[in-house]
């Protein structure tokens, strides 16, 4: 398995997980200790950061499926104690998983935009499909004025090189 402290190196990684965690997860991922489960109270104590901040932290990591945990029942006070420990080394099929969550949706925008003519509203800027356009008699429902046909050329390829540029990323070109 690798260290949180090895995959944090990786500039790409650090970036997706601080827009994950932020700061303070960054640093709890730093501090977290090796080896064995953790209770989230232990992990606080060890690391000085705020014990909402871990449980925060952790509850993200594990919808990622970049933290596990198992619970334990103390039988005379029926409390339940979580025992917690980083799954770190899953983080590249969490950031394919995410990749190909972009992915789709950007094909489906880029379908959306070959698929459609659009006209917008140089006093707005607000872009109509034809449809909306016709159904509006070409004028703009904000302002009244006339709306033009607007080319969607640059935004499609865009959208396309940036699918393409995933695509590679994640092996399916």
């Amino acid at each position: 398995m690798n260290s949180a402290e090895e995959v944090l190196k990786d500039k790409a990684i650090h970036t997706y997980l601080h827009r994950l965690i932020s700061d303070e997860g960054i640093e709890l991922l730093k501090r977290f200790p090796d080896e064995g489960e953790h209770s989230d109270e232990d992990l606080a104590a060890k690391t000085g950061i705020n014990l909402n901040t871990v449980r925060h932290t952790l509850y993200t990591l594990y919808e990622k499926r970049l933290a596990e945990y198992h619970r334990i029942k103390n039988n005379e006070t029926g409390w339940l104690t979580y025992l917690w420990q980083l799954r770190i080394d899953k983080i590249y099929d969490t950031i394919r998983e995410d990749l190909e969550l972009v992915l789709d949706k950007l094909e489906h925008r880029a379908q959306f935009e070959e698929e459609n003519d659009f006209y917008i509203c140089r006093e707005c800027g607000i872009i109509y499909t034809f449809t909306k356009a016709l159904d509006n008699e070409f004028k703009c429902p904000e302002c009244e004025n006339a709306v033009t046909h607007f080319d969607n050329e640059a935004l499609l390829n865009a959208l396309k090189q940036r699918i393409q540029s995933i695509k590679e990323s994640i092996g399916h070109a």
